[in-house]
Parts: structure tokens; C-alpha cells; sequence
């Protein structure tokens, strides 16, 4: 099986980083989008948790949020449509995650999103949008909490879901050897 894991924000990098540290390279995809597009927001975090590199970093505009979603669609889909996917992993409700959301429908990649069923249910934030759009389109929801999952039966997503627990904690757990005052930059950061 391979999978890709797409981020592009420094709290995905770091609430994803147990699981890239457990994925064989061999068998897993990193794609950097670039969101986050200043070093101290991103790669730097890839590199202080010790994180392999990502195999493809993307140079997306700082111009508005939809130029840089729909630049994303247009270069994951290059890259997905060249790698063979079995599934896409997404964390949270950024833009990054939309974007690779909609690029693996199109191009008929199941979505693994990490971190489904919550909401604000404040439609002013451009996040509860991108939320509630990728727990529909995803194949496998991995809800942090029993109520999370709740929110996904009401909405009659058609997912597979799991309760999985909060991944900032697997990271706190993960990284807990370092000493505390990385532990709490950490925290800080997600």
C-alpha cells in the first residue's frame, strides 16, 4: 500500500510527525505544500523533530487563500496522477487539507483524514468550511473522541470511522524524551 501524508502548516507537521516516523519510506509519500511558506513556520519543524525530508515541496503564491488552493489541486494532482496512490493522508482543517482532499477525489484516491468530526459550527470560519467538506469526502475519518464520532453519524457521512484520541498527544508522548522546554514550544505551536 502507498500513501502519501500532505501537509503544509506547522501544526499538521507536528500532529502528524509519530506517524511519519513510523512509515516506511519506501511505501509513503511526504508533500510538503508550502502553506506555511516561511521556514520558521514549517520546515524548520520537519528538521527539529527529526522528520525525513519531504519528497516534494511545493512553491504555492502568498496571494489569497483560493489562488493557493486551487494552485495546490492543480500540482497534487500532477504528482498524484505520477505516484500510484492507494490513499492520501490529511490532517486537520487547512487549507492544505481541502486541497488535497478535492486532488485525490478527482483523481480517485481514497481520503484518510486525521482529526474528523469536529466543529465550531461558525460558518464565518473559513475552517469549519474546509472541515466539514473533507469528513464528506473522506473514506476513512479518524474522529479524536467518541462525540466527534457522533458528529459524523448525525451528518450521515459515508466514511469508515474510528476513534483514534487526540494526535498532539501521540506527539507530546512521542517527543516526550527531549527535555521540557522543547515539549512546551511544541505544545505552544498546535
Amino acid at each position: 500500500m502507498k500513501t502519501a501524508i500532505i501537509f503544509g502548516t506547522r501544526p499538521e507537521i507536528i500532529k502528524l510527525s509519530p506517524l511519519i516516523k513510523n512509515l516506511n519510506k519506501k511505501n509513503s509519500l511526504l508533500i510538503f505544500t508550502g502553506q506555511h511558506y516561511d521556514y520558521e513556520l514549517g520546515l524548520r519543524f520537519i528538521e527539529e523533530l527529526g522528520l525525513r525530508n519531504p519528497d516534494y515541496k511545493l512553491k504555492i503564491s502568498k496571494t489569497n487563500p483560493s489562488v493557493q488552493i486551487g494552485e495546490m489541486i492543480i500540482k497534487l494532482s500532477s504528482i498524484f496522477q505520477q505516484s500510484k496512490l492507494d490513499t492520501t493522508i490529511v490532517q486537520g482543517d487547512t487549507n492544505t487539507v481541502l486541497a488535497a482532499s478535492l486532488a485525490s477525489l478527482k483523481n480517485n484516491i481514497p481520503v484518510s483524514h486525521v482529526e474528523s468530526g469536529l466543529r465550531s459550527y461558525d460558518w464565518r470560519m473559513p475552517e469549519e468550511h474546509n472541515r466539514i467538506s473533507v469528513d464528506h469526502i473522506s473514506e476513512l475519518l479518524f474522529a479524536p473522541t467518541n462525540f466527534n464520532k457522533k458528529t459524523l453519524l448525525k451528518e450521515n457521512v459515508h466514511g469508515k470511522i474510528s476513534v483514534t484520541g487526540n494526535t498532539v498527544i501521540d506527539a507530546i508522548k512521542y517527543f516526550s524524551k527531549r527535555n521540557l522546554n522543547y515539549l512546551l514550544k511544541i505544545i505552544q505551536y498546535c
